[in-house]
């Protein structure tokens, strides 16, 4: 949503700094003749304070931020005040809750009775947790005024009545008003005055006013604002004649939120202490805490809606939560801003909103991890309670234009797991509903659940109509039979496998079956030329943006959607590609390679639109997928150049305002805009805008590679795709079809494009999808009761569920929200129906209208039926064809520790995220990656515990002594540590392998530890891990110590330890030092773990002894000791290492050879070859 409103301490705080600040946007400032009474308003936020908590805490809670008040506003001792919640409540006066010319005590005691205490306004109750308090103003009534701000489509409005106050009555009908077009600049303040004051007598109260309105509506357009709403607003004239105080007593306020990038500064500045309480502190001290956009009165948000709100805010996708009613029997799960609308009024046309228990979506290509979250916050929700007839999920939405939905279930199924049992012991029943890129995956894999998981799973695809699942899963209809849709198999039951509707159901077969309901009029034969391939004049009529040889601009890297639409012209048999090229600001020219059917292709990217429009003089189309930060801009400039007819802006968050200009601009340069916050549209056989129609087998299923009869426009994007689906089912295919995105203020109208069609001979039905918010549809509606629209039109608005809540809810786009009676979808459908438009009763009934629209046209030969053209052969990339299983080959490795292809990293299959939140450690991820599973905690730590031990044995071994030698040689970190490793091997190090090697052997063979020894001896081979030349008996290694203690008292068993231990007896007894070294310790103590630990079988851990596992326990140590010596040699400075000559005995052959007679100065040359003359 865009225009979310504010608390009325914020908005008070917003003028207080800005209404002499912000820059005029009259034809000329005028000198303010008011002023601005000192900001005095004390907040008493009580927000953090849990209804659950106990009264002495509550109360306790309330006396502290009351004392924060009157410590920051010591003006409350001293003045009589007025005190009420700052909730978004409205008319508090009426409802008793407005304290008026009180003392500070009163106040107190008259908030403390109130504080975190459930009141009720009309029909909703709400719990009291925001107090705003502020001076007591005595005024005569006469001087009590009322000025509004709010914006349309085409500019800005001023309402103002001389009458303010409680009881204003109808301001609609009194209200004088002054519009604003945009980017006009304000009349002066004569004008003002004249249009708006004239019933004012008081000149002086005049000129206060006209240039008090001036300052407002500044502030308004400077920050922001789409709502300003000021009753009473009073002028108290000073006895000096000295200009009037105009102060805004009661204030209501909405900003515009997606302006927040460019606004988002001045509102936190206006919120700091430093400029509410003069206060100064550190740099930076005046930036204050971002804006507070609270939820309506009534509908506190939950810690869970909070949580969701907060994984929005982050992502670039859209995830939405509302809680209607905790207890609820039926909750939705539902992907897609208009699809979630639609599912909510089909549980509410069944009589079920009472039962409904939230309202939210997710969509614009969520990840697997942000689904997971939002699933299970969802279902933590609903198994929390019991119902006595069992819940209901639906896992629901339109068929999508680029969410891989397998991707999505996927986080829907891992949390699906987690909640099993809750789940079973709540009596859950799941229907699933889903279509869109690789949905045949996503469907399959939910499938699957539905067999392990313990709970009824039935799960649909596009076979079925959008919202079909629903009186299904609230057993208003069964599957396959009763449904008032003609297209009665469109319902499959998921216990068998599904098949599409079959046209002989219909009343009229739009792919002439050969049914008894052939048309009266005779088929016509094949065209040899359709609208998709016919010869197009230089300039297309006005009716028509999109032909068969409509070129576009593609503006910013979007390589996936410029494919999509090349895909979509080569099925189409485009002779030339729709794309001309790609603009991309942010690197210098070059070309990007694309497929044009199975063959490469090079398509130029340019750095400047201006060099794009000059190498391509045919392109009429710019796709602008600029961000909603830069898109302003870029399309101002591309307005600016005459052979661009049609503007696409895909950009969702776009600032009302920016977008209002925007269409002022458009209008001027006659130019079509559609969006913002669109997906684009798609004439079939001709033209698609970015990612429309989602991935090409939707495309062909919907038959949208060659014309039918009927134009369709829509706001939503995923509901476009719906609509391709239900008009491809029930008529013969969509003729064109427009998304003109969810905000506000959409480029263009529905009206705009339902003219065109009108105007447009090859369409011949027409389809409006409208919805909840905004007054467009009337539009239509009363141009086919003036006739301007002839065309038979078939339409319906969604959110007829919104009236049936009993607090305001946002639905999934930014304009769906009534602020009014006529901006209810009920209103809209009667005024359609009464206008005589096909208004069906349901959503769900408007495939079976559609059908009978068209069959009656086709009964009358204003359709006539063409013969299906072959379907297209449909390319895929590779990748996508791998995903989709499609295809297969050989692998060039092999990994089975590691996957890092989804959206989280798994580490032999734990989610890495499970890897931190488990606390695992170094030795359990080591277990993971090295053992494929996870090993008991004690093994874990004998891990680490060994990695520590090995980590250093000082700069003198020569695995430390290389490395050290080769830093100061100036090499890099990994030359000199792999220097140090290379030293690795039997004499240094590798002893743990040979160790456990040896004595694990001499056990098995059951040779006695007497008998081992012997048998070393005889061979004349030394016993690894026995021995060292520093340590003794009586000198133990306090390493060996440390690690045979933690293994005996943590090991189910030490088998191997134990012999080396008689062993060490037996060596010790010849020599002192012939001890267990910490090499031999490791080494049988690894054995003895990976035999009994009960992870292994006798064969794996003899394979992981035998490949090396434990010399790499010593690599992995050791490797932190030659990187901490590195370390310690660069920061150290050590220059380039030379060995002393006092270190090196020289020896020279000849003094050897002649008996050692060499004296001790003779210089030697070790290795010099006697050279002879021959």
């Amino acid at each position: 949503m865009s225009a979310k409103a504010i608390r009325e301490y914020d908005g008070k705080l917003l003028l207080a700094n800005y209404l002499l600040q912000s820059p005029t946007l009259a034809e000329e400032k005028p000198t303010a003749a008011f002023v601005q009474p000192a900001t005095r308003l004390a907040q008493v936020n009580l927000n953090q304070v849990s209804t659950t908590e106990s009264a002495e805490k509550i109360a306790q809670a309330v006396d502290a931020a009351l004392d924060r008040a009157e410590r920051l506003n010591p003006w409350l001792l001293t003045t009589k005040l007025v005190a009420k919640p700052d909730q978004l409540i409205k008319r508090r006066g009426k409802s008793g809750l407005l304290l008026l010319n009180a003392e500070w005590d009163a106040v107190k005691q008259w908030i403390r009775e109130r504080a975190v205490k459930e009141a009720s306004v009309g029909t909703i109750s709400g719990v009291l947790k925001t107090f705003l308090v502020e001076p007591f103003v005595p005024h005569a009534q006469d001087v009590e005024y009322y000025v509004c701000i709010q914006s349309h489509r085409e500019g800005d409005e001023i309402l103002f009545t001389h009458e303010g106050g409680i009881d204003i009555g109808d301001v609609d009908a009194k209200a004088l008003r002054l519009p604003i077009p945009i980017d006009q600049a304000l009349p002066p303040s004569e004008r003002i005055a004249s249009a708006l004051l004239a019933d004012i007598s008081s000149e002086t109260q005049r000129n206060a006013l006209a240039t008090f309105i001036e300052r407002l509506y500044a502030v308004y357009v400077d920050l922001n604002f789409t709502y300003l709403e000021i009753n009473p607003l009073v002028v108290l004239e000073s006895a000096d004649g000295s200009a009037p105080q105009v102060i805004y007593l009661d204030l209501a306020a909405k900003l515009d939120q997606t302006a927040e990038f460019e606004s988002g500064d001045k509102w936190a500045r206006a919120r700091s202490d430093a400029v509410i309480y003069g206060t100064t502190g550190a740099a930076g001290s005046n930036v204050g805490p971002a804006m507070d956009f609270p939820a309506p009165f009534g509908r506190e948000l939950s810690r869970e809606e909070a949580y969701i709100q907060e994984l929005d805010a982050k992502t670039g996708a859209s995830l939405k939560l509302t809680i209607l009613n905790k207890n609820g029997r039926v909750w939705t799960m539902v992907a897609g801003g208009g699809a979630s609308v639609v599912y909510s009024d089909a549980i509410a046309a069944l009589g079920y909103a009472n039962e409904l228990a939230n309202y939210g979506e997710y969509s614009g290509a969520p990840s697997e991890t942000q689904t997971y979250e939002y699933a299970k916050t969802i279902l933590d929700l609903m198994t929390r309670t019991q119902h006595p007839d069992g819940k209901v999920l639906i896992i629901g939405g339109g068929i999508a234009n680029f969410t891989n939905v397998a991707t999505t279930f996927k986080g829907i199924i891992r949390a699906l797991k987690e909640y099993k049992q809750a789940l079973i012991a709540t009596n859950v029943r799941v229907f699933v509903r889903r279509a869109g890129p690789n949905w045949q995956e996503g469907l399959r894999a939910m499938r699957e659940l539905g067999e392990t998981l313990g709970i009824e799973i039935r799960v649909y695809g596009p076979e079925t109509h959008v919202t079909a699942i629903v009186p299904l899963a609230l057993g208003k209809a069964s599957a396959g039979a009763g449904f008032k849709d003609s297209l009665a198999k469109q319902i499959p039951d998921s216990t068998v496998p599904s098949t599409p509707g079959t046209p002989s159901q219909m009343e009229v077969d739009p792919l002439r079956s050969g049914s008894s309901a052939t048309p009266s009029v005779p088929v016509a034969a094949p065209s040899s030329s359709t609208a998709a391939d016919a010869e197009v004049t230089a300039s297309a009529p006005w009716y028509s943006p999109f032909t068969a040889h409509t070129r576009s601009i593609v503006y910013g890297m979007q390589p996936r959607a410029v494919q999509g639409m090349l895909d979509f012209d080569f099925i189409c048999k485009r002779k030339v590609p729709s794309v001309a090229c790609m603009v991309y600001p942010f690197g210098g020219n070059h070309v990007q390679k694309f497929y044009w059917g199975t063959q490469e292709t090079l398509l130029p990217v340019f750095s400047s639109l201006k060099e794009a429009v000059k190498r391509f003089p045919d392109a009429d189309v710019v796709v602008n997928f600029a961000s909603c930060r830069s898109v302003y801009e870029s399309t101002k400039e591309m307005l600016g150049y005459p052979q661009i007819r049609t503007v696409a802006i895909i950009a969702e968050g776009v600032p009302e305002r920016h977008t209002r200009k925007l269409i002022n601009l458009s209008q001027k340069a006659n130019v079509t805009i559609i969006g913002p916050a669109t997906v684009g549209g798609i004439k079939p056989g001709c033209f698609k805008i970015g990612n429309t129609g989602g991935m090409m087998d939707n495309i062909a299923s919907s038959k949208l590679y060659r014309p039918g009869s009927v134009a369709y426009v829509s706001k939503s994007g995923g509901m476009s795709n719906e609509l391709n689906n239900i008009v491809a089912r029930t008529t013969d295919g969509v003729y064109e079809g427009v998304a003109i995105g969810g905000d506000r203020y959409p480029g263009t109208t529905f009206l705009d494009h339902m003219m065109r069609y009108e105007a447009d001979p090859e369409c011949k039905m027409l389809l409006l999808l409208g919805e909840v918010g905004g007054v467009e549809e009337y539009k239509v509606a009363e141009a086919v009761r003036a006739k301007k629209i002839t065309k038979p039109v078939v339409a319906w608005c969604i959110g007829t569920c919104a009236g049936m809540f009993e607090t305001e809810v946002q639905f999934g786009h930014a304009g769906a929200l009534a602020n009014s009676d006529s901006e209810t979808a009920e209103a809209k459908n009667a005024s359609l129906r009464a206008a005589g438009v096909h208004v069906p009763d349901t959503f769900e009934e408007l495939p079976a209208l559609l059908n009978q629209v068209y069959s009656d046209l086709v009964q009358k030969a204003v359709i006539v039926p063409r013969p299906e053209p072959e379907a297209p052969k449909i390319p895929i990339d590779y990748a996508w064809a791998q995903e989709l299983g499609l295809i297969r080959k050989p692998a060039s490795f092999v990994s089975t520790i590691c996957d890092d292809r989804g959206q989280e990293l798994l580490y032999a299959g734990m989610r890495i995220s499970d890897v931190f939140r488990e606390d695992i450690g170094i030795g359990g991820v080591l277990s993971l990656l090295w053992f494929k599973r996870r090993l008991p905690a004690y093994a874990c730590k004998f891990i680490e515990m060994v990695l520590m031990l090995t980590a250093d044995h000082g700069p003198a071994v020569s695995g430390a002594h290389n490395t050290i030698v080769t830093a100061r040689a100036g090499k890099d970190l990994i030359s000199s540590l792999c220097s140090g490793l290379l030293t690795i091997g039997d004499r240094f190090g590798g002893a743990l392998d040979g160790a456990a090697d040896l004595f694990s052997t001499a056990y098995d063979k059951g040779l006695s530890p007497r008998e081992f020894v012997d048998s070393m001896r005889r061979q004349n081979k030394l016993i690894l891990g026995i021995g060292h030349k520093i340590k003794s008996r009586t000198n133990p290694d306090l390493r060996v110590s440390i690690i045979t203690e933690y293994a005996t008292k943590n090991f189910p068993a030490t088998p191997i330890l134990d012999y080396a231990r008689e062993v060490e007896g037996i060596t010790t007894a010849k020599k002192d030092n012939l001890i267990l070294n910490v090499d031999g310790a490791i080494g049988v103590l690894f054995v003895d773990l990976l035999r009994h630990s009960g992870a292994f079988s006798r064969e794996e851990a003899d394979e992981y002894a035998r490949i090396g596992t434990l010399n790499g326990l010593f690599v992995l140590g050791r490797s932190i000791g030659f990187i901490g010596h590195y370390l310690d040699q660069k920061r150290l400075k050590q220059g380039l290492y030379r060995h002393p000559w006092d270190d090196i005995s020289y020896l020279n052959p000849a003094a050897l050879q002649g008996g050692m007679s060499a004296t001790k100065n003779d210089r030697v040359q070790v290795g010099a070859a006697k050279i002879t003359s021959k």
